[in-house]
């Protein structure tokens, strides 16, 4: 029997007198004691009755334990019986042994006392592991490690001692147990999984680490496939340093174990299921894995560092330096082809993490995989950015959550011992980078760089946990950074001794190809030719890249198959038909105004259902949220999956959504629009920016024919995820050739509730706005709102969309729109005119805004009766409207002033990006002014009052500036 089943574990923290006392009850009647109590008094009474053993010297001296009448099943009894094995009967239980109860004691005393030494192992083994390759972390034995720390001296080193089948063993001595717990738990592996509360998942990894025969092994085959491999990486490094002399190529150079560990990573996933491996990682090795784990072809990697048409810029973008591209590809082990896909990545660290997660998911649901065992994220970190950056923290976060849990992530850490100059003990507080994943009880499994067989074993028990459990699992690989930071760095000046050691230290060829030949498994010839053969390889693949060429955005295949590529759809039609049927409108709308027979709805949101159906009825009234679940209702009956993620997104921040419904007296969540389609998602989304934007840039990367949203709570609470903002959605298309069509929904709007529920910094994405890289769009009205998001999906490309979403327009009486508005051949309007517009020839004056303020302007030029100013929305800023806005002011004859009115401080809103666009549109209208006047709050270093006094001062102020009325004194 083995340990786990036996419960022998479960000795620790048992009193030798409570044993003694149970042991008396066996003595009388063994059936008196429960079964596995018996198989473990059994067990003690062979081990007492051998030759070899002899009491200790160490016995008990708590009696109190003796008289107590202790429960024989209460919880401080340790045995119990294995699964699926056989229960010892009572009535065959055998006769008791003619043994004294003080020696029953004293070989429970040994083994309890065993029991410990074997769990400080298993709990605190891995700093007793030698996992620097440089020998500069020497670090003590812990003293709990060894046998005195538990009682044993001397002879009690060699005397038999009960262990249950633990370790493989029925019976051993302490130095046989110390000796296998060497092997197991301090070579070059160290395992910490005892943070994991999971029993079942603990037995897992300790079957694989633990036992006589647990040792590491591989064929000679596999020797050599290993040994292969870190030679290809390590000739790899030195071939460009040789041809790019002083090039920034953020080489492996010291972790060239990384790449025989990837490929182990790929083919046991392949074993275990997987189709799809997601991976992304930051610089360092990455000209290496995209040459020889994701086989990106040697001459189109030259081409790049030669500065040839391998450059995406002649398919349509800016490109990138080499260490950030990505690429996809098909590898076969063993039968099983596996996808991989490397994700392009900024120099933010880590800022890639939640964007494969991401692609992960949309993956999964793509292939129907609810089991999450089809598609696996490999995440490979540095040490110092896994232990600094918390996005890693959020992205632990999504593993266990409903709509982001990805089943499990491989997360593989390069620990170079050393972040760019900072040394590990000033870059954190904890002993490993890798203790963040404890949050998550995710199992860190420590290994020696320069072992590749230990690393590829690590991985292998990674894969097979993942496989296994579907869960996150750190592989932490100690090694060292050769040349520094980067190729040109001189790392000496902060890590003189690193450096030192380092100069005098073996690669990791040289070191595992004279194990191999101390072996017998390599001779020098087979190394010699190693070498050779993928030098020349590489030499020619060097000569072939002169003329190579690419001629096509491979990213357009796939999923992305039928899609414009970006220089393709700057000159595609921007309107679409985004109009339903009656039909359409309404089988959404019964969705929308249909309570399930015996669901026990909110009383308030009973009457917001009864305005809803009023909508319907009469054709008129329709606010932001019915038109908003419009469009997803329409988009799920046309076959497109929604997803809509963001904190509170579910009622919605302003109690304005409503898209699931809770029961109230039961708590269960009906989600209306998810009886169209199944896959409409609404999420409550962690309390989470940059991560979660991330994830939903990544799923939106992947899954093109979903509408996929990601809302703030407040409009700039987006700038916790400003690095997904400015390196992904506003760059991706540009750098890598990466379309996207999330949508971001920022709630924005001046309406006195202070600094940060004012303003979603409008003016930092249209600063970010270049060749036609993304929308940005401040909406007024709920059809206009429901046809740009439909417009999403129904037109042949892809881009970032960018709303300023309301906040009291929400329920504005005036902001609302007709059934006829969101039917037949309707569309978004990127400019919508003045409804009580006076004629053209009468226009004197034209107030240009955007959002929330038209209705105050319009309210405002009305109640004075103002008959010679117009105001026109711009619900489109970028890409500007300007073809239609010239035709709009040609059409006014006696136009005199033209201004652009805003609601954000003057160095904020939209008037720094306008204002050169609108002299542009009034002299190619020939009418008018020559340039626009600004109407609005002076430049502030805030983007707004926090005084209700103040903030109503100064939108009266802007209001009758932009109209050219008389501010009216307080």
């Amino acid at each position: 029997m083995g340990i786990e089943g036996l419960g022998f574990d479960e000795l620790e923290g048992v009193s030798p007198s409570f044993v003694e006392a149970l042991y008396r009850r066996f003595e009388a009647d063994p059936a008196s004691v429960e079964p596995s109590w018996r198989t473990y008094f059994e067990g003690l009474a062979a081990t007492v009755s051998s030759p070899s053993w002899a009491r200790s010297n160490w016995p008990p001296t708590d009696t109190d334990a003796l008289t107590a009448g202790l429960d024989p099943t209460q919880s401080a009894l340790p045995p119990k019986p294995a699964k699926g094995g056989a229960p010892v009967p009572a009535a065959s239980a055998p006769a008791k042994p003619s043994i004294s109860s003080e020696d029953i004691v004293a070989a429970a005393s040994d083994s309890i006392r065993a029991v410990m030494l074997i769990r400080s192992y298993r709990v605190r083994g891995h700093l007793g592991a030698d996992l620097d390759p440089l020998g500069l972390s020497k670090r003590d034995l812990p003293a709990d490690l060894t046998p005195e720390f538990h009682g044993f001296f001397g002879a009690d080193l060699d005397r038999p001692i009960y262990l249950g089948g633990t370790l493989g063993l029925e019976r051993g001595t302490i130095r046989e147990v110390v000796a296998i717990l060497q092997r197991n738990y301090c070579g070059h592996v160290g395992l910490e999984y005892m943070h994991i509360s999971d029993i079942e998942e603990r037995r897992f990894l300790q079957e694989r680490m633990e036992g006589r025969d647990k040792e590491i092994q591989f064929t000679e085959l596999g020797k050599k496939a290993i040994l292969s491999k870190v030679i290809h990486a390590e000739q790899w490094e030195k071939f460009l340093g040789r041809k790019y002399v002083g090039t920034k190529r953020f080489g492996l150079d010291g972790g060239e174990s990384m790449v025989p560990a990837l490929e182990s990573v790929i083919k046991y996933s392949g074993a275990g299921g997987v189709r799809e491996v997601v991976i992304g990682m930051a610089h360092r090795g990455r000209l290496n894995v995209l040459a020889n784990v994701m086989e990106k072809p040697y001459r189109a990697i030259f081409s790049e560092f030669a500065g040839g048409s391998a450059n995406p810029e002649d398919v349509g973008g800016s490109g990138d330096v080499k260490y950030h591209l990505g690429t996809s590809t098909d590898r076969e082990f063993d039968g099983n082809l596996v996808h991989l896909s490397l994700a392009p990545n900024p120099s933010h660290l880590e800022a890639v993490d939640p964007v494969v997660l991401g692609k992960a998911r949309a993956k999964q649901t793509k292939l129907d995989d609810l089991e999450r065992g089809k598609v696996v994220p490999i995440l490979l970190h540095g040490d110092a950015a896994f232990a600094g950056q918390g996005i890693i923290m959020e992205c632990f976060g999504f593993s266990g959550l409903a709509g982001y849990n990805t089943g499990g992530t491989i997360h593989f850490v390069i620990n170079n011992q050393v972040g760019f100059t900072t040394s590990p003990q000033f870059a954190r507080s904890s002993p490993y980078p890798s203790d963040i994943a404890k949050m998550v009880q995710a199992p860190i499994i420590h290994v020696n760089g320069d072992d590749p067989e230990a690393v590829t074993f690590a991985c292998k028990l990674a894969t097979e946990f993942r496989v296994a459990f579907k869960r996150d699992v750190v592989i932490d690989m100690w090694c060292y950074r050769r040349f520094g930071h980067n190729e040109s760095d001189e790392p000496g000046f902060t890590q003189p001794l690193m450096y030192d050691a380092i100069r005098k230290h073996p690669p990791v060829s040289e070191l595992y190809a004279a194990r191999l030949k101390a072996e017998g498994v390599i001779d020098q010839a087979w190394l010699d030719s190693q070498v050779e053969e993928f030098v020349k390889m590489l030499e020619g693949e060097f000569d072939a890249a002169k003329g190579f060429r690419v001629n096509k955005a491979d990213w357009f295949e796939g999923d992305w198959s039928g899609f414009a590529a970006p220089r393709e759809a700057i000159t595609e039609r921007r309107a679409a038909n985004t109009g339903i049927s009656r039909e359409t409108l309404d089988r959404v709308a019964g969705v929308l105004t249909t309570v399930p027979e015996g669901f026990n709805i909110h009383k308030t949101l009973n009457r917001i259902l009864d305005a809803k159906k009023a909508m319907f009825e009469t054709g008129e009234g329709f606010d932001w949220a019915t038109g908003e679940a419009l469009a997803f209702g329409s988009l799920l009956v046309e076959g497109y999956p929604v997803r809509l993620s963001g904190q509170d997104s579910g009622r919605g921040t302003f109690s304005q959504r409503h898209a699931a419904w809770t029961d109230q007296k039961d708590g269960h969540k009906y989600v209306p629009l998810s009886t169209l389609d199944r896959r409409f998602q609404v999420l409550d989304s962690p309390l989470s920016e940059f991560g979660v934007l991330g994830f939903e840039y990544g799923y939106a990367s992947t899954a093109p024919n979903t509408l996929v949203l990601w809302e703030a709570q407040f409009g700039d609470f987006a700038n916790g995820a400003q690095v997904m903002i400015d390196q992904f959605i506003a760059a991706g298309e540009a750098k890598w050739l990466r379309a996207n069509g999330l949508v971001m929904l920022l709630p924005h709007g001046y309406e006195g509730q202070g600094p940060e529920h004012s303003s979603a910094r409008l003016e930092r994405y249209l600063q970010l706005c270049a060749e036609d890289n993304m929308q940005v769009c401040n909406i007024t009205t709920p059809a206009n709102y429901f046809h740009v998001l439909r417009r999403q999906m129904h037109r042949n490309f892809r881009k970032p969309l960018i709303i300023m979403t309301p906040k009291s327009l929400l329920r504005h009486k005036a902001a609302v729109s007709t059934i006829d508005e969101f039917m037949g051949d309707s569309h978004f309007k990127r400019i919508l005119s003045d409804p009580n517009a006076p004629a053209d020839q009468d226009v004197k004056r034209v107030v240009l805004c955007s959002g929330k303020v038209f209705y105050d302007l319009a309210e405002a030029r009305d109640a004075a009766g103002d008959k010679n100013t117009t105001i026109i929305r711009i619900e489109q800023i970028y890409p500007f409207p300007a073809e239609a806005l010239v035709k709009r002011l040609a059409r006014m004859p006696n136009l005199e002033t033209v201004v652009w009115a805003q609601e954000e401080p003057k160095n904020n809103g939209a008037w720094f990006f306008v204002e050169p666009i609108l002299e542009e549109c009034l002299k190619e209208a020939g009418v008018g002014p020559a340039r626009a006047i600004y109407a609005g709050r002076k430049a502030s270093a805030a983007t707004a009052t926090g005084l209700a006094r103040k903030h109503v001062e100064q939108q009266a102020a802007l209001v009758a500036e932009a109209l050219g009325h008389e501010v009216k004194a307080n």
